[in-house]
């Protein structure tokens, strides 16, 4: 029988463009759930990506400020979220709640009604 190996996955290592940044931002928040410390976590994860460094830097915070912000352990200002948001060349948006659901129901909704008219 052969020994199975795994290896530690980190999906900071998968974010290489500032488009695969967004996009994995873009899921986490709509995964979220409410949960501030996942968000933190993923930008973490990002800033990991970035470069710690180069994103205290810009965020104006020291390393061990933005390790302690991001861990996922504790939910951090909503302030230091701009910061890094911004230093991480990003922007939230909003958007309506359940915006996306009803644009694929009205989507829905509209082939059927060709569908009767045809």
């Amino acid at each position: 029988m052969s020994k199975t190996t795994t290896t530690r996955y980190d999906v900071a290592e998968h974010l290489r463009t500032p488009e695969e940044m967004a996009a994995f931002l873009e899921t986490c928040l709509e995964e979220a759930d409410g949960d501030a410390s996942f968000i933190a976590k993923a930008l973490g994860d990002i800033a990991r990506a970035k470069g710690m460094a180069q994103v205290a830097k810009e965020a104006g915070l020291s390393r061990e400020s933005l390790y302690k912000a991001l861990s996922g352990e504790r939910s951090p200002d909503f302030d230091t979220i701009l910061k890094v948001v911004r230093a991480l060349g990003l922007k939230l948006h909003a958007e309506p709640a359940g915006s996306r659901l009803r644009a694929s129901s009205s989507r829905a909704s509209s082939r059927t009604t060709k569908r009767r008219a045809a």
